[in-house]
Formats: C-alpha cells, structure tokens, sequence
C-alpha cells in the first residue's frame, strides 16, 4: 500500500506533536509545510527532513500530498480546511476547531460536499485508557454513571499564554468532547473563572464548571494556567468516571518523563502518545478503514458547551445549552 503523504499548514510548537506522530506511523509520511512565520520554516523542514511551500496553494496544488493538518492560529483554522478541502484534501484540525458555532457548521457542510474525511483534533479519546473507560460505561459494567471529572492544572507563564485565548476556549475544547465521548450532551452548566497570575493579560486564567447530563449525572471541569498541583497525587491532568458499579482513572502523572516538555516543568508522555494514535487514526480514516471518534458534529456541540460557559461565567448564573 502506497505511503499516505501528509502537509503541514502551519509550523509552531504543535507542530513538533504531529510531526513525531507522523514518523511513528508505518503508512504515513510528512512531505511538507508552509508556515506565514518568516522565521524558521527551513530550520522547521530540516528538523522533520521535509520540504517548504511558499504558500497553501502550492502546498494544496501538490498530488504527493493527500491529508493536511491544520495547525496554524484558531483564527485561520476553518479558512484553511474549506480551502484543504476543496483541493481534494483529507484535513484534520487541531483543536479548538473554530471560533464559533457558524464556522463549524459550515466546515461541516463544505467536508460533506468534498467527499472527504475532516477530523477535529480531539486527541485525548485515541488514548486507550479514554476509550475503555468509554466501553466499561457503554457495557454499563460501571454501573449507572454517577459523576465525571476532568481536571487540567498546568501553569503558563503570561508570555505564553498570551498566544492563547483564555483557557475556557482553549482548554476547556478538551475537556468538552471528552464528555461528549463518554458521557453524552449536558443539558444545563454553571460556570466561574478568575484572573490570578497574569500582570497584562486580560483573560481567564482559571475556570470551573459544574454541568448537569442528560442522565441526571453530574459532571466537574476545571482548567488552569495559573498554577501547577505540587501535592502527592497532583491533578496536572485527570480524567475520572465514576459509577454505582465501578470507577475509572486517566491521568497525566501515570506517564512522566523528567525533562522539560515545552513550558511544562516535565515531559507527559500520554499527550504525545495520544496525537500519534489521532494521526494513525486519521490516515486510516482518509483510507476508508475506519471512522472518525470524534466527528465535525461533535465539533459543533463541544463548540456550544464553551460558549455557553463563557456566557455563565459573564453572567453569573447557570445556563442551560440547546442542541439542534
């Protein structure tokens, strides 16, 4: 079977994720990237022994390339993939796929009529562990779900994660489709956030959410940058179902290498581990050998639940979310 040719729209630091994700997988291969950074796309295309385009239609105008990975700013993301996508490209999206719910659904109504696979990045539901959790709940060997956590508590110092917009929109993406997988739609949430570490920047640093499930379960997201968990069993990032017949865990700090990984004070093995198994996933899916976990629809709705917590936390009061 011919080596699925893989370009890379963008080059920043997420970019090194999928790249190694890229050379871990026997059928895929990277082949090149355009970046509208001036600074490092030679040093970039060096270091992933790959080509440089000089811009997206000559990268989308290459037959060696079939799949596309959208990793350039959120603001670009659904531009690029209707242009992928009309070139005949299979297109996966880091995350957060859109900036809002419009942009989604026309993503959505452009993949459709291109015929090909657009995966959101929802990484962390190709790891093993999210999806036995997912089959334990499904099997109902958990019993009836009782509650549901997902934690996030790594710091960021302000000069990087002023390229971000506040962690509700940026993080809280994640912790949104991970419900979605395991749990289902949340038919109402409240929301809170603070400003606790940054001198200049205006947005949340920290953000909690209670929601309540359809079922009648509850669920806990919290999101921070403003400072890391030191304690014994520390919540850098934590996953936990709970059931009246079981329990399950996913965590961060089960896979820690003691190195610096990017502005982390150590290296979380699970994280990259779980882009590789999404790029895997991805070239399988543009194959025909598979479906995507997570699709553009679950896009939309993970899009519906940040917005409604951002509208919470304005607001001060609980609100309750619509799915069409």
């Amino acid at each position: 079977m011919a080596v699925f040719g893989i370009g890379f729209l963008g080059a920043g630091i997420v970019s090194e994720l999928h790249a190694a994700g890229i050379a871990a997988c026997s059928q895929a291969k990277l082949i090149g990237l355009w970046t509208r950074s001036p600074e490092h796309p030679a040093a970039r295309a060096e270091q992933f022994a790959c080509r440089v385009y000089r811009s997206p239609d000559e990268l989308l105008a290459d037959p060696h390339i079939q799949g596309v990975c959208v990793l350039t700013n959120l603001e670009t993301h659904v531009e690029l993939a209707c242009r992928a996508l009309a070139a005949g490209k299979h297109v996966l999206v880091e995350k957060p796929v859109g900036a809002n719910v419009d942009e989604l659904v026309r993503l959505q109504q452009d993949a459709a009529a291109a015929g090909r696979v657009c995966m959101p990045g929802h990484n962390y539901i190709y790891e093993a562990h999210l999806q036995r959790t997912r089959q334990l709940l499904d099997q109902g060997r958990l019993g009836r779900l009782v509650t549901l956590y997902v934690l996030y508590h790594i710091h960021h110092p302000e000069e990087v994660a002023g390229r971000y917009p506040g962690v509700i929109r940026q993080i809280m993406t994640h912790h949104a489709y991970i419900l979605l997988y395991l749990a289902g739609r949340p038919v109402s949430l409240a929301a809170m956030s603070a400003t606790l570490h940054y001198q200049h920047l205006a947005q949340e640093d920290i953000a909690l959410v209670n929601l309540r499930l359809q079922n009648g379960a509850l669920a806990h997201f919290c999101a921070s940058f403003a400072a890391d968990d030191y304690s014994s069993e520390p919540w850098t990032v934590l996953v936990k179902a709970i059931g009246t017949g079981g329990a399950t865990r996913y965590s961060y700090r089960d896979w820690v290498e003691l190195r610096p990984g990017a502005v982390h004070a150590q290296t979380y093995s699970a994280y990259p581990a779980s882009i590789a198994n999404e790029i895997e996933h991805f070239v399988r899916c543009a194959r025909g050998e598979a479906e995507p976990l997570s699709s553009l629809a679950d896009a939309v709705d993970a899009q519906r639940i940040v917005e409604a917590c951002e509208r919470s936390a304005a607001l001060h009061q609980e609100v309750r979310l619509t799915f069409d």
